[in-house]
């Protein structure tokens, strides 16, 4: 719901650094909120390579059909 700017839908005004319309501003503003939350959740949800994973092990592999 964040992301749709019903609020800056009609104005470009006011201006950002004045030439940036506020509804740009606002988009590039939360792309790099939500690219900052995903890179901070990162480390924690992602497997990590050293970590043992049942598909891993060699007695549940199915052998490459020939």
């Amino acid at each position: 719901m964040l992301h749709q700017d019903f609020w800056f839908w009609r104005d470009a005004h006011p201006l950002v650094f004045g030439f940036l319309p506020i509804g740009l501003f606002y988009h590039a503003a939360y792309t790099v909120a939500s690219s900052l939350v995903l890179w901070a959740l990162l480390p924690a949800l992602w497997p990590r390579l050293d970590e043992p994973h049942v598909d891993a092990a060699p007695e549940n592999r199915v052998p490459p059909s020939r």
